[in-house]
């Protein structure tokens, strides 16, 4: 019996084993461990952020005998953000009466007189009337539009229809509507124009999961759920198969006549 002219070299010719141990593992335990606590530690930066933000706006006006740092060794984060709560709803409660409306329309009569304030209260009020107040219907739907070119198609969220004289300028005899195209991975710039209506399809989708669809550019889509348990699991599938792979690389033993 002779050996065939195809028999596995000497182990010393033979390719490096591809490193899928130590290497691989500490890999997918990092890429684990990411996934769970970057969600976590993102999220209470932001609310820390904020919290810290309202507390540098509020605390000056907050006299010093009651602050809680006054009477404590340490500083009490948030306590800004109450008072500025408790503020505001209280502001709501004095504006809803005859007296708080009767100020509020002295104060809004005062600003409208300012030739350059004016222009600026009034879009803001309007803005924070519409997507404040309960009552619009601006950003709560969520469609897609042709664009930028045909065949390609952009996640847009419905806005309200143009004013008259808007509507009046406007090309056709098509209604149209206004809708606000997000820029990934930042939502808040973006485009803003007329569409017909015929021209939006309507997406059973709500506005904060198509924030989120375009902030991850695509990556998390509506519906999926990030859990610890899963990740880990598809962690290990992913190690399994790179060591499956890579025992698939090795030469078999060649048969002996």
């Amino acid at each position: 019996m002779t050996a065939r002219d195809d028999a596995p070299p000497p182990p010393e010719d033979l390719p490096p084993e591809p490193h899928t141990g130590l290497m691989g593992r500490f890999r997918n335990y990092f890429l684990t461990g990411l996934i769970v606590t970057g969600p976590v530690v993102i999220t209470f930066y932001l609310v820390w952020w904020f919290v810290t933000w309202v507390d540098g706006l509020v605390r000056p006006f907050v006299p010093v005998a009651y602050r809680p740092e006054t009477y404590l060794p340490f500083a009490v984060p948030g306590s800004g953000l109450i008072v500025a709560v408790v503020a505001l709803t209280l502001l709501g409660f004095l504006a809803a009466n005859l007296i708080g409306r009767t100020l509020v329309d002295i104060g809004e009569t005062f600003l409208g007189r300012i030739p350059a304030v004016r222009a600026i209260y009034r879009g803001l009020k309007q803005v924070f009337e519409t997507l404040f107040s309960g009552k619009g219907s601006s950003f709560r739907k969520v469609g897609l539009v042709e664009f930028p070119s045909p065949g390609m198609w952009s996640i847009v969220l419905i806005s309200q229809s143009p004013s008259p004289d808007v509507a009046r300028s406007l090309p056709g005899q098509e209604e149209h509507i206004s809708v606000f195209l997000p820029c990934s991975p930042n939502p808040t710039t973006g485009f803003f124009f007329y569409v017909p209506r015929s021209k939006i399809i309507e997406v059973e989708m709500s506005a904060e999961d198509a924030a989120t669809l375009i902030m991850s550019a695509g990556v998390v889509q509506p519906g999926m759920t990030a859990d610890p348990k899963k990740a880990a699991a598809l962690a290990g599938m992913a190690n399994a198969a790179r060591i499956a792979n890579a025992s698939t690389l090795q030469p078999e033993p060649a048969k002996v006549e």
